[in-house]
């Protein structure tokens, strides 16, 4: 039993990121909400409070199932008014019209049943705030605050007159407009905040991605800046000489080959100085990324901590670890929703290993072959290196990159 709800909680809610699960949250709360509070303000009070009588049994039997389906029709709009609300897609101009028809509808029974004397006044005005709640936690996330309150507010007046002969004295007009007030705001608290939380979650979701692409494209940027420096002033000379040998070649000037030869040594210089960029850009300093992880968690809001008590590491193992601690970080950030993250170097008989452990058990490296897991390993095989990857944990709740390079083997090659 306990492993079928674990499982159900990695794929259910483990693969989920943190507004994913935020909204599935409040998604759960809202249907609770619409059944729990109508259901419990209606059901009881009324069922206690009803005259033993056929009329009013009949009466308090059709507002019972009203407001059942009242509940039914605002947990089936929920998530549509969310989206509306999150502009992720429009509500249809009649989703609200069977809701209206079932709030007119317990209204009106609560109405009947207080004309002819078939409850006690203080279910009815229960009943009349559980069926505002069940109405109003839809309505308040489809239109502005303004129109919501407004249009409650005249609702509820109309209710608190109609309701009067049932109870003509001050306090329970005053008791009448009180609970239809509490049913309206408490309705508009409980689905506004949440989706405003939703809504600053999700933007800050988007920014993190945007800031992701910018990231790379600043990256693409500088590459492409370090090719044009290096290779367009060359290129712009072999151009110019190539020209001009052409030009000698035509008079049979014997200076043609000179200039021939000058563009083949520039060409060969532009070829080394290529070479170096690339070689620049695709090594990667390992103290340098280390450092940089810690940067980017900690201002991503993950607590990071770094550990590293390997020195004097030969460039082709500080260059593959590199690439690791890079990918890790990008995979905490793009794939998991880690709090706490952990990076340890350290050199164990001979091997130097590299560990980065984070809480964020959704994490999902990718597998493409040039930045993911088969493009690591490419990487650690030219030192001889291996790349472990895996969730860890005793309630499986971490997830961990371990890379192990030995140092015999790449000494003896550098030697």
């Amino acid at each position: 039993m306990v492993g079928r709800i674990r499982r159900w909680q990695q794929r259910h809610w483990g693969e989920r990121s943190k507004a994913e699960r935020v909204e599935l949250q409040s998604l759960i709360t809202w249907h609770a909400t619409v059944w729990l509070f109508p259901l419990g303000w209606l059901l009881m009070p009324l069922v206690g409070g009803l005259h033993r009588q056929p009329l009013p049994l009949v009466l308090g039997g059709l507002l019972i199932f009203t407001g059942l389906l009242q509940c039914a029709a605002a947990g089936r709009l929920l998530r549509p008014a969310l989206d509306h609300y999150l502009e992720r897609a429009p509500l249809p101009s009649r989703a609200q019209r069977v809701p209206a028809v079932l709030l007119a509808l317990a209204l009106g029974l609560v109405l009947v049943l207080a004309a002819v004397r078939g409850s006690d006044p203080f279910a009815l005005r229960l009943a009349v705030g559980a069926a505002l709640t069940a109405f109003g936690l839809v309505y308040a996330l489809t239109v502005p605050i303004r129109v919501y309150l407004l249009r409650f507010s005249v609702l509820s007046a109309v209710i608190t007159i109609a309701l009067t002969g049932a109870d003509p004295s001050g306090s329970g007009a005053l008791a009448t407009a009180l609970m239809s007030a509490f049913a309206t705001l408490f309705a508009l608290t409980a689905a506004r905040c949440g989706a405003w939380t939703l809504s600053v979650l999700w933007e800050a979701e988007r920014a993190r991605e945007v800031e992701a692409r910018l990231a790379v494209a600043e990256e693409r940027l500088r590459f492409g800046r370090d090719l044009h420096d290096v290779l367009g002033r060359n290129l712009s000379v072999i151009s110019l000489k190539s020209e001009l040998a052409v030009q000698l070649a035509r008079r049979g000037r014997a200076e043609a080959v000179e200039q021939m030869i000058e563009v083949q040594r520039i060409a060969q210089e532009s070829q080394r100085e290529v070479r170096a960029v690339v070689r620049g850009y695709r090594e990667a300093d390992l103290g340098a990324e280390l450092a940089g992880a810690q940067g980017v968690l900690t201002a991503a809001g993950i607590d990071c901590t770094v550990r590293s008590d390997a020195t004097g590491l030969p460039a082709q193992v500080q260059s593959a670890l590199g690439w690791v601690v890079r990918e890790a970080t990008t995979n905490v950030l793009r794939h998991g929703d880690a709090d706490h993250c952990e990076v340890g170097l350290s050199v164990l008989e001979g091997r130097v290993v590299l560990t980065v452990e984070n809480d964020g058990v959704s994490e999902k490296p990718r597998n493409d072959g040039g930045t993911g897991l088969a493009g690591l390993r490419e990487r650690l095989a030219a030192v001889d290196g291996t790349l472990e990857a895996g969730i860890t944990g005793a309630g499986r709740d971490r997830f961990r990159v371990v890379a192990e390079v030995p140092l015999a083997t790449v000494r003896g090659v550098t030697s």
